[in-house]
């Protein structure tokens, strides 16, 4: 059937486009008020306390009170099972995701700067000098989550590129028995290792869902795809 031959190829193609830029930031996104506000950061009487998860006890110590509205343009889950999770016995850390604020995300040429998430870092690169001249890196921060708590731990897997989300909690150091210990940074103004603020995250929320349209077309073209090999795999035999 020429038409079905035709749907796949298209629908093929269709999907390879699509899946390679579904976490491109989507276009006309509507910011709430408070994304243009920094970060607070006040003192803490927490004291030190201990969580248990997955077999492990973990040493959590409060530095401060933290709460964070912010875009996220890039993130990456972490499987505490595999590799240097698993040897590092780290399976509190949920995910890194890295977020903008304040006059970041009115960038009108934010599409032309990349984003991505290494293992425990966030990276940003562009060519475009407009870009990158009205870009402030002190108003992004890439954040190491932690919790024990299974509610957040299931909110945080729904994320995508161009949500703003708001995480409340502590910045703290962490470790596990047997394992490393991990700080926080404390400021938004420091680069390199050590630069990332590590949340133990006792609220977190999807204030506003980002509507990426290259992520609904790789569902559809996904969902041709299949349809086309059904028809191709349950259509009668017939010799050429």
């Amino acid at each position: 059937m020429k038409f079905n031959r035709i749907l796949l190829a298209v629908s093929f193609a269709w999907l390879l486009v699509s899946f390679w830029h579904r976490n491109d930031l989507p276009g006309n996104i509507e910011y709430l008020p408070e994304l243009g506000s920094e970060p607070l950061q006040t003192p803490t009487s927490k004291a030190p306390f201990q969580v248990d998860f997955n077999d492990v006890s973990y040493d959590i110590e409060p530095e401060y009170e933290y709460e964070i509205t912010g875009m996220i343009v890039s993130y990456r889950h972490h499987d505490g099972n595999s590799r240097m999770h698993a040897r590092a016995k780290d399976h509190l850390n949920m995910l890194d995701v890295c977020v903008i604020w304040g006059n970041n995300p009115q960038n009108e040429r934010l599409h032309k700067i990349s984003f991505w998430n290494g293992i425990f870092t966030c990276n940003v690169k562009t060519r475009d000098q407009q870009a990158w001249d009205a870009f402030d890196m002190n108003q992004l921060s890439n954040n190491h989550l932690i919790s024990d708590d299974e509610f957040v731990r299931k909110q945080v897997l729904k994320i995508k590129v161009g949500d703003q989300i708001r995480i409340k909690g502590y910045l703290s150091s962490y470790g596990g028995a047997g394992g490393s210990k991990r700080g926080t940074s404390t400021t938004r103004t420091d680069t390199g290792d050590g630069a990332c603020e590590t949340i133990y995250v006792e609220q977190f929320r999807i204030v506003k869902s980002a509507t990426s349209y290259w992520r609904i077309s790789m569902w559809v073209s996904l969902t041709l795809l299949l349809i086309g090999l059904a028809i191709h795999f349950t259509r009668p035999y017939r010799p050429y």
